[in-house]
C-alpha cells in the first residue's frame, strides 16, 4: 500500500523551509509515495485561537494564514529532490482561482521537471478561499467540470491547435506545447463528495480522493459508484485509485489521544464536518442547520471566545469518527477497514502538533514516524490473504 503525507505549506522561523525540510525527510524514512501541498489561501484552524496557549508549534510556525503557494513549493522540492523518486502532489486546487489553463501549464511543468512525479489534486474549493478575495462562487460543479475537460483538453492536444465551446474556459485557437514525460501526464485525483462531482470523478480521475467526514462502509459504496459510473463512460472502472485524505492523531497510549483531542485547535476541525455529521452525533453543528462544513467555513471572521464556545460543544463520538486516533497499531486497524472497502492510498496529515505541549507534541510525531512505517504493512496482508505473489505492488 503506497501513502504520502500531507504538509501545512506553512512559512516557519528559524529556516522559512523548516517545516517542508521535515516532511520531505520524514517521506524519505518512512517510505512514503508522495508528498501533498495544500492549496490555501488561508488556514482552515481560526487563528483567534492560535496562540501559544493553545498550539505549542506557535513557537515555530507564527501563523497557520502563512500559507505558501504550493506550485512554488513543489518545484523547490522538486529542485532540493532530484534523486528521490518521492512524487509531489497538490491537493486540491480550485478552478475559481486559476484558469485551467494556467493550471494544465503548472502541472505539466512540474511533472517534466520532476520526472514524471506530479499529482494534480482538484476540487470546487472552499469560501475562506475565495469569497474575501472577491471570487466568485457562482455554478462551482459546472465550472469545475469545465475546467477539468479543459485541461484534458490541452494536455490531449499534444501542442496543436485546439478550440473548444464552453460557457466559462472557451478556447480559440490555444495551444500548449509542453509535451508529457515519457507519455505519461500528471494524474488527477478529484475531491469529490458530492453526487454531481463523483461523476466527474468517474469521467477523469485517476484517483478519487474525498478528505470529508464518513465511515468506511460508506467510502466503499461510493468507490463502487465510481467505478460503475466509470464503466459505463467506457472506462476501465479498475483505473480509478481508491486515495483518501486523513486526519491522524497519533500516540503511544490512551490518555495521551485523549490530551490530544481535547486541544481546542484539534477540535475546531469538527466545525470544517457538515452538520449532517454533527446531527448523527446528536447535536446541531454551532453554525446552524443545513451548514455544509468545510466549503462554507471563514475562520478569519470568528473570536476566540466564539471558537473555543464552539469545540466544547463538539461530541467526542464525531472528533473520533473526524480523525484516525490511537497507537499506531490501533490506527493500522483502523485503516484496514478502509483498506477493505477498497482504499488504497491514504494521505495522512498528523494533527497531534496542534495541542498546547511540546513533550506531547515530540511523542505524537514519533507515533506518526511509526505509524508511517507500518501502513505498507496492510498492503502485504492483503496480498497473503489473496494469495498474490508479493512481488506486486498494491
Amino acid at each position: 500500500m503506497r501513502f504520502g503525507i500531507a504538509d501545512p505549506g506553512l512559512y516557519s522561523r528559524v529556516t522559512p523551509d523548516l517545516v517542508l525540510t521535515s516532511t520531505r525527510a520524514l517521506a524519505l524514512v518512512t517510505g512514503a509515495d508522495s508528498i501533498f501541498l495544500p492549496d490555501h489561501l488561508m488556514g482552515v484552524i481560526p487563528r483567534s485561537i492560535y496562540t501559544a496557549r493553545h498550539v505549542a508549534i506557535k513557537r515555530l510556525v507564527p501563523d497557520l494564514d502563512a500559507c505558501y503557494e504550493p506550485w512554488t513549493v513543489l518545484g523547490h522540492l522538486a529542485a532540493r529532490n532530484r534523486l528521490s523518486r518521492v512524487r509531489l502532489g497538490v491537493g486540491c486546487t480550485d478552478a475559481e482561482r486559476r484558469n485551467p489553463a494556467v493550471t494544465a501549464q503548472a502541472a505539466a511543468t512540474l511533472h517534466q521537471l520532476s520526472k514524471g512525479r506530479a499529482i494534480l489534486g482538484l476540487g470546487t474549493g472552499e469560501a475562506m478561499n475565495q469569497s474575501p478575495y472577491g471570487i466568485s462562487a457562482d455554478h462551482l460543479v459546472s465550472r469545475f467540470e469545465e475546467a477539468v475537460a479543459t485541461i484534458r483538453a490541452l494536455w490531449d492536444s499534444r501542442g496543436q491547435r485546439v478550440s473548444r465551446d464552453s460557457p466559462y474556459f472557451p478556447l480559440r485557437d490555444a495551444t500548449m506545447a509542453v509535451p508529457p514525460y515519457r507519455n505519461t501526464w500528471p494524474e488527477i485525483w478529484i475531491a469529490a463528495h458530492q453526487p454531481r462531482m463523483r461523476r466527474v470523478a468517474a469521467r477523469f480521475a485517476d484517483a478519487w480522493f474525498p478528505g470529508v467526514t464518513m465511515d468506511p462502509r460508506e467510502y466503499g459504496a461510493q468507490l463502487a459508484g465510481i467505478r460503475d459510473d466509470a464503466a459505463d463512460a467506457g472506462r476501465d472502472p479498475g483505473s480509478v485509485t481508491g486515495a483518501k485524505y486523513f486526519f491522524v492523531v497519533p500516540a503511544r497510549s490512551a490518555s495521551v489521544v485523549e490530551e490530544i483531542l481535547a486541544a481546542p485547535a484539534v477540535r475546531s476541525y469538527a466545525l470544517c464536518a457538515p452538520s449532517d455529521y454533527w446531527k448523527l452525533h446528536g447535536t446541531e453543528h454551532p453554525l446552524g442547520a443545513g451548514f455544509s462544513g468545510a466549503q462554507n467555513l471563514l475562520p478569519q471572521t470568528m473570536d476566540a471566545g466564539t471558537v473555543l464556545e464552539y469545540t466544547r460543544m463538539v461530541p467526542p463520538s464525531l472528533i473520533r469518527e473526524f480523525t484516525l486516533a490511537g497507537t499506531p497499531n490501533q490506527i493500522l486497524e483502523q485503516l484496514a477497514e478502509w483498506r477493505d472497502q477498497g482504499m488504497a492510498y491514504p494521505v495522512l496529515l498528523n494533527m497531534g502538533l496542534l495541542q498546547p505541549s511540546v513533550r506531547t507534541a515530540v511523542m505524537s510525531n514519533t507515533a506518526f514516524v511509526q505509524l508511517l512505517r507500518g501502513i505498507r504493512k496492510l498492503g502485504r496482508q492483503v496480498l497473503r490473504h489473496s494469495g498474490m505473489p508479493h512481488s506486486r505492488s498494491l
